[in-house]
């Protein structure tokens, strides 16, 4: 207790003051109003005879070095700064990657400072070049995925499947097969278009079209399509998707316009060829193929399907009158045959006699014979001379 007073009293006399920083923070330190130093674990003796020692604390679990008086501590203390401080500056095409332990803990943009506390690392720096390339190098985007600091990184996910055409700066850079890829933001723009080269369909519905005897019609289409050559496909056009849809709408117009409703209605498969060979020469042109096209429905009007109603009715209707009358014919033909047999054939007559006979015994619920059956016998033979 005495030493405590007796170091307080020479401190008074003294003009200094005690303070204590602990092992977790360090301090900045201000004289009159001017930088003095930074301040390490333990205790530390201060001068402050006016009472004007200012104090500033941080903790190193923060690691970055936060001060107000930052720049002047740089500028000022470079002793301090190089024992308690570790710096960082990148250049204008530089990316600093920096690690804390080995691990990935910080990513620096280009033209950017970063002020740590040493005694918060260890810490290491890999600068990239970004002048010679923007891609990330896969190793090292797979540990900046894993850390979870992709702040200065474009990611470009590719599926199976399809392609990705990368620009940089709106000129094309390059094209990407299936994976994950990452580029350096470093002030340019990467752009990515991702383009699907599987068998894709498209359907076209309700395009209506003026035929040659001027019905109007509505059809549907469909088509299936591939690209073939994504950078001929995104280049050519603004949409080839679009491009093909207008291209099956001008070709069907075109075609089926020469042709009249029943030119339509009786060959739907070669209509189907002319109009197909059209389109795909068109789109392979920009680098589409496409393999099938088909003339899916044709729709009629409402007074038109009934008119049409009409006329297969009556067809029908006068098909069946001329199978009625070959029937017709037939069976009196038949008839006639029968009766130059019987005529030329006593006993076939006799038969068919006993035949009606039978056949009229069997519709009455009594029947009388008179004479006996000699006698109708007799009977039937004097009706037959």
């Amino acid at each position: 207790m005495v030493n405590e007073m007796m170091k307080r009293l020479i401190d008074l006399v003294m003009g200094r003051t005690r303070v204590l920083i602990d092992e977790g923070e360090r301090a900045v330190w201000l004289y009159q109003g001017q930088v003095q130093g930074i301040l390490g674990p333990g205790e530390q003796v201060l001068k402050n005879r006016d009472g004007s020692a200012v104090l500033e604390r941080q903790k190193l679990g923060q690691m970055l070095f936060l001060s107000n008086y930052e720049q002047a501590v740089l500028d000022k203390l470079p002793e301090d700064v190089a024992r308690h401080l570790t710096v960082y500056r990148t250049g204008e095409n530089e990316i600093a990657v920096i690690e804390r332990d080995g691990l990935i803990n910080t990513v620096l943009a280009p033209d950017s400072k970063l002020v740590l506390w040493t005694d918060a690392g260890p810490w290491k720096a890999q600068l990239v070049d970004t002048g010679t390339g923007l891609r990330v190098e896969p190793r090292l985007l797979q540990r900046l995925l894993n850390a979870g600091r992709l702040q200065q990184v474009s990611l470009v996910e590719v599926d199976e499947g399809k392609m990705a055409l990368v620009s940089i700066d709106g000129q094309l850079a390059e094209q990407l097969g299936a994976g994950v890829y990452g580029y350096w933001k470093a002030g340019r723009k990467v752009g990515v278009k991702l383009i699907d080269l599987t068998r894709q369909s498209l359907d076209v519905t309700g395009q209506e079209v003026l035929t040659r005897d001027r019905v109007t019609l509505r059809i549907n289409l469909a088509a299936e399509y591939r690209v073939v050559d994504p950078v001929l496909a995104t280049g050519s056009v603004k949409d080839f998707s679009d491009a093909l849809y207008r291209a099956l709408q001008y070709a069907f117009r075109k075609t089926l316009g020469a042709k009249t409703l029943d030119q339509i209605l009786e060959n739907k498969v070669t209509v189907d060829a002319e109009a197909a060979e059209k389109v795909r020469s068109d789109m392979a042109a920009i680098g589409i193929e496409v393999s099938e096209i088909a003339l899916k429905d044709v729709i009629l009007p409402g007074d038109m399907r009934e008119i049409l109603n009409q006329v297969v009715a009556a067809q029908k209707e006068a098909e069946a009158n001329v199978i009625r009358r070959r029937e017709e014919t037939n069976a009196t033909r038949s008839l006639l045959n029968t009766a130059k047999v019987m005529a030329e054939n006593p006993v076939m007559l006799r038969l068919k006699e006993l035949e009606a006979l039978e056949s009229i015994a069997s519709k009455v619920d009594k029947l009388t014979v008179m004479n006996g059956t000699s006698g109708l016998m007799n009977d039937l033979v004097k009706l037959a001379d």
